[in-house]
Protein backbone atom coordinates (compact mmCIF):
# COMPACT_ATOMS: atom_id res chain seq x y z
CA UNK A 1 0.00 0.00 0.00
CA UNK A 2 1.03 3.94 -0.56
CA UNK A 3 1.69 5.88 2.43
CA UNK A 4 -1.69 7.76 1.05
CA UNK A 5 -3.48 4.83 1.71
CA UNK A 6 -1.59 3.51 5.10
CA UNK A 7 -2.78 7.00 6.85
CA UNK A 8 -6.14 6.11 7.71
CA UNK A 9 -7.41 6.05 11.35
CA UNK A 10 -5.01 8.09 14.03
CA UNK A 11 -1.62 9.18 13.99
CA UNK A 12 -0.06 8.97 17.38
CA UNK A 13 1.77 12.19 18.62
CA UNK A 14 4.78 11.54 21.22
CA UNK A 15 6.00 14.07 23.50
CA UNK A 16 9.42 14.77 23.43
CA UNK A 17 10.55 14.37 26.97
CA UNK A 18 13.39 16.61 28.21
CA UNK A 19 15.34 15.63 32.03
CA UNK A 20 15.03 18.46 34.40
CA UNK A 21 17.95 20.61 33.11
CA UNK A 22 16.15 20.99 29.94
CA UNK A 23 18.07 18.58 28.04
CA UNK A 24 16.90 15.67 25.38
CA UNK A 25 16.40 11.99 27.36
CA UNK A 26 16.16 9.97 24.58
CA UNK A 27 15.88 6.57 26.23
CA UNK A 28 12.74 7.93 27.26
CA UNK A 29 11.59 8.72 24.32
CA UNK A 30 12.44 5.52 22.96
CA UNK A 31 10.71 3.82 25.41
CA UNK A 32 7.51 5.72 24.81
CA UNK A 33 7.71 5.46 21.16
CA UNK A 34 8.15 1.52 21.40
CA UNK A 35 5.03 1.57 24.22
CA UNK A 36 3.12 3.71 21.39
CA UNK A 37 3.81 1.11 18.58
CA UNK A 38 2.78 -1.87 20.31
CA UNK A 39 -0.81 -0.25 19.30
CA UNK A 40 -1.90 -0.05 15.35
CA UNK A 41 -1.86 3.61 14.69
CA UNK A 42 -1.51 4.12 11.12
CA UNK A 43 1.91 6.37 11.74
CA UNK A 44 3.88 8.25 14.42
CA UNK A 45 4.76 11.80 14.46
CA UNK A 46 8.17 12.58 15.65
CA UNK A 47 8.82 15.86 16.59
CA UNK A 48 5.95 17.69 15.47
CA UNK A 49 3.74 20.58 17.25
CA UNK A 50 3.11 18.36 20.22
CA UNK A 51 6.84 16.99 20.06
CA UNK A 52 8.08 20.59 20.91
CA UNK A 53 9.66 20.68 17.18
CA UNK A 54 10.16 24.47 17.93
CA UNK A 55 12.34 24.09 21.20
CA UNK A 56 14.06 21.75 19.37
CA UNK A 57 17.99 22.22 17.20
CA UNK A 58 18.30 20.95 13.99
CA UNK A 59 20.31 18.38 15.91
CA UNK A 60 18.10 17.80 18.04
CA UNK A 61 15.44 17.07 15.43
CA UNK A 62 17.94 14.37 13.82
CA UNK A 63 17.83 12.60 16.89
CA UNK A 64 14.87 12.84 17.83
CA UNK A 65 13.07 11.45 14.04
CA UNK A 66 16.14 8.58 14.33
CA UNK A 67 15.27 7.16 18.13
CA UNK A 68 11.96 7.41 16.88
CA UNK A 69 12.16 5.45 13.84
CA UNK A 70 14.49 2.80 15.72
CA UNK A 71 12.32 2.69 18.43
CA UNK A 72 9.01 2.14 15.92
CA UNK A 73 10.66 -0.82 14.33
CA UNK A 74 8.84 -0.60 10.87
CA UNK A 75 5.90 -1.63 13.17
CA UNK A 76 4.08 2.07 11.32
CA UNK A 77 5.40 4.53 9.18
CA UNK A 78 7.50 7.54 11.11
CA UNK A 79 6.33 11.38 10.22
CA UNK A 80 8.73 13.90 11.13
CA UNK A 81 8.29 17.76 11.77
CA UNK A 82 10.14 20.58 10.21
CA UNK A 83 9.56 24.45 10.57
CA UNK A 84 11.18 27.49 11.24
CA UNK A 85 12.69 28.63 7.81
CA UNK A 86 13.07 27.53 4.19
CA UNK A 87 16.11 26.81 4.56
CA UNK A 88 16.39 25.85 8.04
CA UNK A 89 13.27 23.40 7.20
CA UNK A 90 15.13 21.98 4.26
CA UNK A 91 17.90 21.06 6.56
CA UNK A 92 16.00 19.34 8.98
CA UNK A 93 13.75 17.53 6.56
CA UNK A 94 16.91 15.95 5.01
CA UNK A 95 18.06 15.31 8.43
CA UNK A 96 14.58 13.39 8.77
CA UNK A 97 14.69 11.38 5.37
CA UNK A 98 18.47 10.04 6.23
CA UNK A 99 17.19 9.11 10.23
CA UNK A 100 14.86 7.10 7.80
CA UNK A 101 11.42 8.96 8.21
CA UNK A 102 8.77 7.97 5.38
CA UNK A 103 7.02 11.79 5.48
CA UNK A 104 7.88 15.23 6.56
CA UNK A 105 5.39 17.28 8.17
CA UNK A 106 5.64 21.50 7.33
CA UNK A 107 4.47 23.62 10.13
CA UNK A 108 4.25 26.80 10.14
CA UNK A 109 7.36 29.12 8.99
CA UNK A 110 8.41 31.85 11.61
CA UNK A 111 7.51 34.61 9.86
CA UNK A 112 3.99 35.32 11.01
CA UNK A 113 1.86 36.97 8.43
CA UNK A 114 4.08 35.89 5.54
CA UNK A 115 3.06 36.25 1.86
CA UNK A 116 1.09 33.78 0.17
CA UNK A 117 4.21 33.29 -2.29
CA UNK A 118 6.67 33.36 0.70
CA UNK A 119 4.53 30.33 1.84
CA UNK A 120 4.72 28.58 -1.59
CA UNK A 121 8.60 29.17 -1.65
CA UNK A 122 8.70 27.93 1.69
CA UNK A 123 6.54 24.73 1.19
CA UNK A 124 8.66 24.40 -2.18
CA UNK A 125 12.04 24.38 -0.70
CA UNK A 126 11.10 21.79 2.23
CA UNK A 127 9.30 19.69 -0.26
CA UNK A 128 11.95 19.25 -2.64
CA UNK A 129 14.52 19.04 0.00
CA UNK A 130 13.80 15.17 0.38
CA UNK A 131 11.66 12.45 -1.70
CA UNK A 132 9.43 12.12 0.96
CA UNK A 133 5.96 12.48 1.17
CA UNK A 134 5.12 16.52 2.21
CA UNK A 135 1.92 16.96 4.89
CA UNK A 136 1.48 20.55 5.30
CA UNK A 137 0.00 21.86 8.94
CA UNK A 138 -2.08 24.72 8.14
CA UNK A 139 -2.21 25.95 12.09
CA UNK A 140 -2.26 28.98 13.91
CA UNK A 141 -1.29 32.61 11.35
CA UNK A 142 -1.36 29.67 8.52
CA UNK A 143 -4.98 30.04 7.40
CA UNK A 144 -5.89 29.48 3.66
CA UNK A 145 -8.90 29.36 1.14
CA UNK A 146 -9.94 26.41 -0.79
CA UNK A 147 -7.82 28.15 -3.99
CA UNK A 148 -5.08 28.56 -2.12
CA UNK A 149 -4.87 24.99 -1.11
CA UNK A 150 -4.95 24.42 -4.98
CA UNK A 151 -2.53 26.71 -5.63
CA UNK A 152 0.51 25.00 -2.84
CA UNK A 153 -0.41 21.85 -4.80
CA UNK A 154 -0.08 23.28 -8.20
CA UNK A 155 3.10 24.60 -7.23
CA UNK A 156 4.73 21.49 -4.04
CA UNK A 157 4.69 18.25 -6.44
CA UNK A 158 5.68 16.13 -3.32
CA UNK A 159 2.31 17.10 -1.36
CA UNK A 160 0.60 14.59 -0.47
CA UNK A 161 -1.57 15.40 2.61
CA UNK A 162 -3.28 18.34 4.14
CA UNK A 163 -3.49 18.93 7.99
CA UNK A 164 -5.74 20.86 9.28
CA UNK A 165 -5.16 22.52 12.77
CA UNK A 166 -8.11 25.60 12.11
CA UNK A 167 -11.00 23.67 13.29
CA UNK A 168 -13.09 25.74 11.03
CA UNK A 169 -15.51 22.47 10.09
CA UNK A 170 -17.73 24.39 7.15
CA UNK A 171 -14.28 26.01 5.58
CA UNK A 172 -12.45 22.89 5.70
CA UNK A 173 -15.04 20.95 3.76
CA UNK A 174 -14.80 23.41 1.40
CA UNK A 175 -11.56 23.44 0.78
CA UNK A 176 -11.80 19.03 0.71
CA UNK A 177 -14.45 19.76 -1.89
CA UNK A 178 -12.71 22.08 -4.29
CA UNK A 179 -9.44 20.62 -4.51
CA UNK A 180 -10.80 17.00 -3.88
CA UNK A 181 -8.59 13.90 -4.13
CA UNK A 182 -5.54 15.18 -5.19
CA UNK A 183 -4.63 15.76 -1.68
CA UNK A 184 -5.45 13.28 1.78
CA UNK A 185 -7.43 15.12 4.15
CA UNK A 186 -6.51 14.96 7.95
CA UNK A 187 -7.64 16.41 11.12
CA UNK A 188 -5.15 18.29 13.37
CA UNK A 189 -6.19 20.59 15.65
CA UNK A 190 -7.00 17.78 18.77
CA UNK A 191 -8.98 15.08 20.06
CA UNK A 192 -11.99 17.20 20.93
CA UNK A 193 -12.20 17.73 16.52
CA UNK A 194 -13.03 14.36 16.43
CA UNK A 195 -16.60 14.35 15.46
CA UNK A 196 -16.54 16.99 13.34
CA UNK A 197 -13.56 16.14 11.36
CA UNK A 198 -14.59 12.81 10.20
CA UNK A 199 -18.07 14.22 9.59
CA UNK A 200 -16.38 16.27 6.51
CA UNK A 201 -14.70 13.07 5.60
CA UNK A 202 -11.33 13.32 6.74
CA UNK A 203 -9.37 9.70 6.95
CA UNK A 204 -7.05 10.52 9.89
CA UNK A 205 -6.67 12.92 12.80
CA UNK A 206 -3.30 13.26 14.84
CA UNK A 207 -4.17 12.26 18.41
CA UNK A 208 -2.35 13.89 21.71
CA UNK A 209 -4.06 11.81 24.32
CA UNK A 210 -2.33 8.93 21.98
CA UNK A 211 0.54 9.55 24.49
CA UNK A 212 -1.27 8.33 27.44
CA UNK A 213 -4.54 6.48 26.21
CA UNK A 214 -4.03 4.70 22.87
CA UNK A 215 -7.13 2.81 23.06
CA UNK A 216 -8.61 5.82 23.76
CA UNK A 217 -7.49 7.49 20.61
CA UNK A 218 -8.16 4.09 18.49
CA UNK A 219 -11.73 4.08 19.80
CA UNK A 220 -12.44 7.80 18.90
CA UNK A 221 -11.26 7.10 15.23
CA UNK A 222 -13.08 3.77 15.05
CA UNK A 223 -16.25 5.61 15.75
CA UNK A 224 -15.75 8.49 13.75
CA UNK A 225 -14.57 6.13 10.49
CA UNK A 226 -18.22 4.40 11.40
CA UNK A 227 -19.48 8.11 11.78
CA UNK A 228 -21.08 6.35 15.01
CA UNK A 229 -21.69 9.77 16.04
CA UNK A 230 -24.16 8.42 20.04
CA UNK A 231 -20.51 6.25 20.39
CA UNK A 232 -18.23 9.02 20.14
CA UNK A 233 -20.44 11.28 22.30
CA UNK A 234 -19.92 9.24 25.16
CA UNK A 235 -16.44 9.39 24.86
CA UNK A 236 -16.06 12.85 24.20
CA UNK A 237 -18.14 13.75 27.57
CA UNK A 238 -16.41 11.17 29.45
CA UNK A 239 -12.43 11.72 28.92
CA UNK A 240 -11.83 14.39 26.12
CA UNK A 241 -13.77 17.50 27.52
CA UNK A 242 -12.59 17.02 30.82
CA UNK A 243 -9.03 16.89 29.11
CA UNK A 244 -9.33 19.78 27.35
CA UNK A 245 -11.06 21.90 29.40
CA UNK A 246 -7.54 21.74 31.79
CA UNK A 247 -5.92 22.31 28.19
CA UNK A 248 -7.21 25.33 27.74
CA UNK A 249 -6.79 26.86 31.25
CA UNK A 250 -3.26 28.22 29.74
CA UNK A 251 -1.53 28.83 26.44
CA UNK A 252 0.69 25.63 25.78
CA UNK A 253 -0.88 23.42 27.84
CA UNK A 254 -1.46 21.04 25.32
CA UNK A 255 1.56 20.22 25.54
CA UNK A 256 2.12 20.99 29.38
CA UNK A 257 -0.87 19.08 30.67
CA UNK A 258 -0.14 15.99 28.62
CA UNK A 259 3.33 15.90 29.73
CA UNK A 260 1.99 15.84 33.00
CA UNK A 261 -0.53 13.73 33.31
CA UNK A 262 2.09 11.26 31.19
CA UNK A 263 4.40 12.03 34.38
CA UNK A 264 1.37 11.09 36.39
CA UNK A 265 0.97 7.81 34.98
CA UNK A 266 5.02 7.09 35.46
CA UNK A 267 5.82 7.47 31.82
CA UNK A 268 9.19 9.44 30.75
CA UNK A 269 8.00 13.05 29.38
CA UNK A 270 9.86 15.42 32.07
CA UNK A 271 9.14 19.14 31.79
CA UNK A 272 8.37 21.85 28.68
CA UNK A 273 10.85 24.40 27.57
CA UNK A 274 10.48 27.75 27.61
CA UNK A 275 8.05 29.79 26.19
CA UNK A 276 5.72 26.93 27.38
CA UNK A 277 5.48 26.34 30.88
CA UNK A 278 4.77 23.55 32.74
CA UNK A 279 1.71 22.83 34.81
CA UNK A 280 0.27 24.28 38.54
CA UNK A 281 0.29 22.19 41.03
CA UNK A 282 -3.60 22.64 41.36
CA UNK A 283 -3.81 21.72 37.36
CA UNK A 284 -1.36 18.52 38.27
CA UNK A 285 -3.87 17.67 40.93
CA UNK A 286 -7.25 17.65 38.85
CA UNK A 287 -4.67 15.83 35.74
CA UNK A 288 -4.32 13.51 38.48
CA UNK A 289 -8.22 13.03 38.97
CA UNK A 290 -8.89 12.95 35.85
CA UNK A 291 -6.25 10.19 35.36
CA UNK A 292 -8.37 8.28 37.63
CA UNK A 293 -11.44 8.73 35.10
CA UNK A 294 -9.24 7.63 32.54
CA UNK A 295 -8.34 3.84 33.86
CA UNK A 296 -10.00 1.79 32.19
CA UNK A 297 -8.92 3.75 28.63
CA UNK A 298 -5.44 2.93 29.89
CA UNK A 299 -5.43 0.04 31.61
CA UNK A 300 -4.59 -1.94 35.44
CA UNK A 301 -1.01 -1.05 35.25
CA UNK A 302 -1.46 2.40 34.76
CA UNK A 303 -4.40 2.72 37.15
CA UNK A 304 -1.26 1.25 39.81
CA UNK A 305 1.12 3.96 38.39
CA UNK A 306 -1.67 6.87 39.33
CA UNK A 307 -1.82 5.48 42.72
CA UNK A 308 1.83 5.27 42.90
CA UNK A 309 2.22 8.15 41.64
CA UNK A 310 0.13 9.95 44.88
Amino acid sequence: MSLRDRIRGVLGFPVTPFRKDLSLDLDGLAANVDRMARHPFCALVAAGGTGEIYSLTPEEAGEVVRVSVDAAAGRMPVVAGTGYNATMGADIARRAEKAGADCILALPPYYTGAPFEGLIDYYRAIGSATGLPLMVYSRDWAVFTPGMVARVADKVPSLTFWKDGQGDARKYQRIMHSVGDRLAWLGGLGDDCVPAYFAVGVQAYTSSISNIAPRLSLALAEAGMARDFDRLEVLMQKYVHPLYAIRDRVKGYEVSAMKAAMEILGMCAGPVRPPLTDCSEQDIGDLRALMEVYADMIGAPAEGMVRAAR
